[in-house]
C-alpha cells in the first residue's frame, strides 16, 4: 500500500511522533493506521524502559487558575535536557496536561497519571508515548491544587518557577495583592504559611542548633534557652510567609501587607513548585 504525506501528517497529528517515525510506522503496519499508532506507542514504552534510570531534572512548570479564578492547579514535567525542555512542542505538550487537569481535577500526582487524556489512553500512558517522541525520560514529578475564594497563579519567566496562593477575598484588590504574595512566595519560598505550619522536629532542630551556637559563642549556659528562642522567631519570620518582610516594602510583613490591602484579608493557603 502506498504511504501518502497525508497519511504521515494525520498520524504525526494524533500522536505527535516525527514525520520519519510516522512514515516508518505506516510503513511497517502496511498503512494500518491503528497498527501505527500501536507502533509508535510500543516505540516510547521500549524507550522508556531503556531510559528509566536517567536523570530528569530539566523541563517546565505551569500554574493555572479557573476562569472563575477560584481553583487553580500546579503542573511539573521533567525532562533530560534543557533542550527539549525550551521546545515548543514539549511547552504545547505540558500545556494539554495542564489543559486534562483543568478539566478533572485530579487530587494527586497518581490521580493526575490514571485520568483520561483522550478516548485511548490515560495521561500516564500519553507521556510514556510521548516519551518515543521526544527520546528522552520524562517524569510528572509535581501536582498541587488550590480551591479558595479567590487564587493566583504566577509563573516565573521561563516556567522553572512557579506558585499558586489562595485568599479569603475575591475582590480587586485582593486579587492585585494575591499576585504580590504569589511573587513573593516565588522568590523567598517560605516553608509554611506560619509557624503553626511548621512541624516539631523543624522546631527541635532549630532550638538545639540555636543553643548550641549560644553555647560556642560563650554565652552563659542559663542564658543560651532564651538566646535559642530568640533566634527560633527569627526562623519563623525569616521562614513562613505571613510574617516574611514584604519584598517590595521590607517595613512591613506579608500580613501586614494584606491587611493594609483590605480589611481582614488573609492568606488561606500557597503551593510552589522549582526545578532543583
Amino acid at each position: 500500500m502506498a504511504i501518502t504525506a497525508a497519511d504521515v501528517n494525520k498520524l504525526r497529528k494524533q500522536t505527535g511522533a516525527g514525520m520519519m517515525d510516522c512514515k516508518n510506522a505506516l510503513v511497517e503496519t502496511n498503512g494500518d493506521f491503528e497498527a501505527a499508532i500501536d507502533v509508535l506507542r510500543k516505540k516510547g514504552q521500549k524507550v522508556a524502559a531503556k531510559r528509566g534510570d536517567n536523570d530528569a531534572k530539566e523541563g517546565l512548570i505551569f500554574a493555572q487558575t479557573t476562569e472563575d479564578g477560584k481553583t487553580g492547579v500546579l503542573l511539573r514535567l521533567n525532562c533530560e535536557t534543557d533542550f527539549v525542555a525550551k521546545n515548543d512542542e514539549f511547552r504545547s505538550f505540558m500545556q494539554s496536561l495542564v489543559d486534562v487537569a483543568m478539566k478533572e481535577m485530579p487530587t494527586s500526582v497518581e490521580a493526575l497519571l490514571g485520568a483520561p487524556y483522550n478516548a485511548e489512553l490515560s495521561v500516564g500512558e500519553k507521556i510514556i508515548e510521548h516519551v518515543g517522541v521526544v527520546g528522552e525520560k520524562l517524569d510528572l514529578n509535581g501536582f498541587d491544587v488550590i480551591t479558595a475564594d479567590s487564587v493566583v497563579a504566577y509563573n516565573h519567566p521561563g516556567n522553572q518557577v512557579a506558585t499558586l496562593v489562595g485568599l479569603n477575598s475575591s475582590s480587586t484588590d485582593a486579587q492585585d495583592a494575591g499576585r504580590q504574595v504569589a511573587m513573593q512566595v516565588a522568590a523567598m519560598n517560605p516553608m509554611a504559611l506560619s509557624k503553626e505550619g511548621i512541624d516539631k522536629s523543624t522546631i527541635d532542630r532549630e532550638l538545639e542548633v540555636g543553643k548550641d551556637l549560644a553555647i560556642q559563642e560563650g554565652k552563659p549556659a542559663e542564658m543560651a534557652d532564651k538566646i535559642a528562642q530568640g533566634r527560633l522567631n527569627k526562623f519563623f519570620k525569616e521562614n513562613t510567609l505571613l510574617s516574611q518582610a514584604f519584598v517590595r516594602d521590607n517595613k512591613i510583613s506579608i500580613e501586614q501587607f494584606l491587611k493594609n490591602t483590605e480589611d481582614g484579608l488573609t492568606v488561606i493557603d500557597f503551593k510552589r513548585q522549582a526545578m532543583s
